[in-house]
């Protein structure tokens, strides 16, 4: 038995955990290195990168041979680049990595969150173009032209960093240094790329089962998980895949096709990117979160999920200075003390109940009021213990649960895995009538 703590003191058996994750093949942002796919002729020479608050950067360009455009945000990762690259909830943002060092060990086939990478450009400190590893099939410069995005390095990524720290997120454009005149038009004209829907421009189009019919050792079934896809990162429905039945959905599937058609025992929204009150995708997920809590239906929420957990019942959310990105952000669960070093990515956060809108950004930017959709209460079951802003709720009275952070980390820490089998317990409660 695993010695996990679990829903009403219940142990998994080994055997729920059988499923191999690698066996998932969904595709990987990397197989276009792999096939010998011909790369587009890369950018070079001097380049500058301007931000919407007046800052100015030179350095020299890499990756694709196109202007990059998007809101500056940085991430404090060690490692991990390949997967922050092709993590969709950085979609519509530039990237910044504060290590210095990016591409080291090269790309792996296998090792990416999508099969595309989602940043709207990235900036480094310096780009290795000699990576040394076994499994490296290519260069960070190689996987950026593969995929028509833009870099920029030999930047001085520490002052990014401590401006977007102190003043907040913001607006930026890069690209060649001639051309800097019409980078300052361009920046003049560009909108947040919070206004689009980024949700849609993520997830899929059409539902997928990825294991139909999944047992353990023993022949048992594994229940039906309907996983909402509002950018999900590939890892994560690796892991689902461990305990569950897996049918991937588009977020606006709606809950009554859910239950009449795909016959789900349970339901899971995804991390994602962009503003979680954005009237498209993310609001029809929202709905369909709300009527699953409504209908008594096991839920848990990551990242985006979380958040539309929290405007469903009735929070609000906003946008947060310079938000969560990176391996290293210590959360408290207010349950029992005990504190998990976890893995986020994140620029909004759900307001908490008594404590209001914690690291907020300037700009003030929140959702409005709204009523609770599910009718039951909410409680805070995670804080962060830098800043103290939400990072998981629990439903009170329902077999429901949220958390902000990523459980599923890979590479980083792995303080929060227990998390998919606390879902796994509370479904097997819930399926069995003694939740």
């Amino acid at each position: 038995m695993l010695g996990s703590e679990l829903q009403n003191g219940r142990s998994l058996p080994a055997t729920h955990r059988l499923y191999n994750p690698s066996a998932l093949d969904i595709g990987d942002a990397a197989d276009g290195l792999l096939n010998g796919t011909e790369l587009p002729q890369g950018a070079t020479g001097p380049g500058v990168l301007l931000t919407a608050d007046g800052g100015r950067y030179e350095g020299d360009l890499f990756g694709a041979n196109v202007l990059g455009s998007g809101e500056l945000v940085f991430t404090t990762g060690m490692m991990g680049y390949q997967e922050s690259l092709t993590d969709p909830s950085f979609a519509g943002q530039v990237l910044t990595f504060t290590y210095p060092l990016i591409g080291n060990y090269g790309i792996h086939q296998g090792t990416s969150e999508s099969k595309q990478v989602w940043p709207r450009g990235v900036v480094v400190r310096h780009a290795m173009h000699q990576p040394d590893h076994r499994n490296s099939i290519g260069t960070v410069d190689d996987l950026l032209r593969l995929h028509g995005v833009p870099g920029i390095q030999n930047i001085d990524t520490r002052a990014i960093t401590r401006r977007v720290r102190e003043l907040g997120t913001v607006l930026c454009v890069f690209g060649p240094l001639g051309q800097e005149g019409q980078l300052k038009s361009k920046l003049e004209a560009l909108t947040s790329p919070e206004l689009e829907d980024l949700v849609d421009e993520v997830s899929i189009d059409e539902p997928i089962e990825l294991n139909p019919g999944a047992t353990d050792e023993l022949g048992s079934r594994k229940p039906r998980l309907g996983v909402l896809d509002c950018g999900v990162k590939h890892n994560i429905l690796r892991h689902l895949c461990m305990y569950f039945d897996v049918v991937w959905c588009p977020p606006n599937i709606g809950y009554t096709t859910l239950k009449e058609t795909y016959n789900i025992d349970a339901l899971f929204c995804s991390n994602g990117p962009g503003d979680p009150a954005h009237h498209g995708k993310a609001t029809d997920a929202r709905n369909t979160l709300a009527e699953a809590v409504k209908d008594g239906l096991p839920v848990m929420g990551i990242c985006l999920g979380h958040q539309l957990m929290g405007l469903a019942s009735g929070l609000q959310t906003y946008k947060m200075r310079y938000g969560h990105r990176g391996a290293n952000q210590p959360v408290v669960d207010l349950k029992d003390g005990t504190v998990a070093i976890t893995s986020q990515n994140h620029g909004f956060a759900v307001a908490h109940p008594q404590d209001g809108m914690l690291a907020a950004h300037p700009s003030g930017a929140f959702s409005p009021a709204s009523a609770n959709q599910h009718g039951a209460d909410i409680e805070v079951r995670y804080v962060n213990a830098n800043d103290g802003t939400v990072e998981g709720l629990d439903v009170i009275g329902k077999p429901c649960f949220t958390v902000q952070f990523h459980p599923e980390a890979c590479p980083g820490p792995h303080d929060a895995t227990h998390l998919f089998l606390r879902f796994r317990a509370i479904v097997d409660a819930h399926l069995e009538g003694d939740e």
